[in-house]
């Protein structure tokens, strides 16, 4: 992880996301394995986030 990485949690939570806005967010930077990895953890959000990333403006029908 590191102490950089660490640090960034600390200013990350300072604004108390919401949990699966924080995974929405780590699939966005996530690279191949890291997103591998995610998709084994959390499918819905990986498919949430994929259809949404292809919405004009992330909205989906269920938003509507």
């Amino acid at each position: 992880m590191g102490l950089y990485s660490y640090k960034q949690s600390q200013e990350l939570s300072k604004n108390d996301p919401d949990f699966d806005a924080l995974i929405m967010a780590a699939i966005r930077k996530a690279d191949t394995m890291n997103l591998m990895i995610l998709q084994h953890a959390f499918p819905m959000l990986v498919m949430e986030f994929k259809e949404r990333y292809n919405a004009p403006g992330g909205i989906l029908d269920i938003d509507k």
